[in-house]
């Protein structure tokens, strides 16, 4: 192999691209467990103003906290999310142009040998 073969380049990106795609898979998850929160914290709140369990000031405060909480943890991970896809966007660009600048050569078809 040559100084000039991008190989080794192009599995670095491979990788790269693998490490970005399970931060983003984390990220995704993250993003649901917010929006179980936000749903669950709304629903505990509508519960302790409407008086239905009997729930006290603590349910309600413990769910004001954990719609917030809740929000701010969607809103940061959907903006990592973001910048991981776009990370991930350029990392497959880069590995496309590399791959397209490495001189392939064809293989011909060569006839099958019966043993």
């Amino acid at each position: 192999m040559t100084e000039d073969d991008p190989t080794d380049e192009i599995s670095d990106i491979e990788d790269r691209i693998e490490r970005l795609a399970e931060i983003a898979e984390r990220c995704r998850k993250f993003i649901l467990a917010s929006k179980i929160a936000i749903g669950g914290g709304a629903a505990l709140l509508l519960v302790t103003i409407l008086g239905l369990l009997g729930t006290g000031q603590t349910a309600a405060l413990g769910s004001i906290a954990l719609v917030l909480g809740g929000i701010v943890s969607l809103g940061s991970n959907v903006s990592t999310l973001r910048q991981t896809d776009d990370a991930i966007t350029a990392a497959e660009a880069r590995r496309s142009a590399l791959i397209g600048s490495i001189d392939l050569r064809v293989v011909a078809d060569a006839p099958l040998k019966l043993v």
